[in-house]
């Protein structure tokens, strides 16, 4: 059994089939993706069914063509109507340093345990070099942040990427505490931590207590431009929801990290002028930690407040 659909055809131009059943009687991914859309839109949610109005498919965007033909043989049979959105979420491939496929010397494919165990280990050894004491033992609280940046690490890397370009995989790069990567990120965090711990002299062995909101007053340039990037959150988020590009969302993290610094570089918190002036700028430091926080917990990678 097969369905033609309009618009697509071989190289020589002759109609190309959609095949939804095999001659001898056996199925295929399209018959399989075909029931599954009813499933997912027409079924009562009584019957097992879910009753989505959106639906994403998230492979490589070799399946590109596969996946527009199986949603018009959806609409073209009448599983879906217009207020159903069927999409297909493409992503590039992953290349080693060398441009070609991502894989061990021996030309296997990567195991993602290996992968992530691999981070783990190189950001516990930098973590290690510098330790006052590098021969001193972990702790487990240090092999947990350990585990925490290198996780985070090779997920922020793979997140920060335009979704459909081919990226190169680099250790050195996504470990790195320059640039847009996850390591900035969380010691971005860690600073802000530790400059609210200062100024509300509180200890550093214990888990900050994130200052009361207060009144903002302006009196530097940083300061209007953090503001100004802190309120896009809300647009960002309905971007990237709207959107599926989740690098949009990383790279609005990296700025806020950098409009911080330029603020923290311009304006004292701890020394500020007056109690009230104080009292604003840890509000603002208070609302740059929970952005970051918020954000990278949507993209799955915890924060720590000490590095």
């Amino acid at each position: 059994t097969a369905v033609f659909l309009d618009g697509y055809t071989n190289r020589d131009g002759s109609p190309l089939p959609m095949l939804v059943r095999k001659s001898d009687g056996g199925f295929n991914y399209a018959t399989t993706d075909l029931a599954a859309i009813r499933h997912r839109v027409q079924m009562e949610t009584s019957d097992g069914g879910e009753k989505a109005d959106r639906v994403l498919y998230v492979t490589d965007a070799g399946q590109s063509q596969h996946f527009e033909m199986v949603f018009a043989a959806a609409k073209k049979a009448g599983f879906v109507t217009d207020s159903v959105s069927l999409e297909h979420v493409p992503f590039g491939l992953v290349q080693g340093e060398d441009g070609k496929k991502f894989a061990t010397r021996s030309g296997d494919t990567v195991k993602l345990k290996d992968l992530l165990d691999e981070a783990v280990r190189i950001a516990g050894e930098d973590m290690k070099s510098r330790m006052e004491n590098p021969d001193e033992d972990f702790t487990d609280a240090i092999a947990d942040v350990a585990k925490t940046v290198g996780i985070g690490a090779v997920k922020y890397a793979d997140l920060s990427m335009n979704r459909e370009s081919n990226y190169k995989f680099s250790y050195g790069r996504m470990l790195s505490l320059n640039g847009n990567t996850a390591p900035y990120m969380l010691y971005a965090y860690a600073r802000i931590c530790g400059i609210v711990r200062k100024a509300t002299d509180q200890p550093d062995d214990q888990k900050v207590v994130w200052p009361e909101a207060n009144e903002i007053l302006i009196t530097h340039d940083s300061e209007k431009q953090l503001i100004r990037n802190l309120i896009k959150l809300p647009d960002v988020l309905s971007e990237v929801e709207s959107e599926l590009y989740p690098n949009r969302l990383c790279d609005y993290l990296f700025e806020t990290s950098q409009k911080f610094n330029q603020f923290y570089e311009n304006c004292s918190v701890n020394n500020a002028e007056t109690p009230e002036l104080k009292a604003s700028r840890l509000s603002l430091c208070t609302v740059s930690a929970a952005t970051i926080r918020l954000l990278m917990g949507f993209i799955g990678i915890d924060v720590v407040e000490r590095l």
